[in-house]
């Protein structure tokens, strides 16, 4: 079962990284798209910290988690990069498609 949480959770940071990188075209970005790959951070971080209180206290690779605070550091981890990431797209990569006058709600 950590197995199959585990792989779970790297299919939906694939999806994540996915969707992030294809959010963005030539002259517009996705604003559903890039939504989506907010929720699919969310729902591995939340699949990571299940895996974590659920086998945390097993003889495993998870055994670093063995505290409540510890495990607590995956969400807050999960809410940092969401908050980075979103920052840097609103400060560095929508000015420039506003620079260039690109329509940036084009596909939504």
């Amino acid at each position: 079962m950590l197995t199959v949480l585990l792989v779970l959770a790297l299919l939906f940071f694939i999806a994540h990284v996915a969707l992030l990188f294809t959010s963005f075209g030539k002259d517009a970005y996705n604003k559903r798209r890039y939504a989506w790959s907010h929720y699919t951070l969310w729902i591995c971080g939340a699949i990571v910290y299940a895996a974590a209180v659920l086998y945390a206290r097993e003889d495993n690779s998870l055994s670093i988690f063995n505290s409540t605070a510890k495990q607590l550091l995956i969400l807050v981890t999960v809410v940092v990069l969401s908050i980075v990431a979103h920052t840097i797209v609103r400060l560095l990569v929508l000015p420039k498609y506003k620079a260039s006058g690109s329509n940036l709600s084009a596909r939504s």
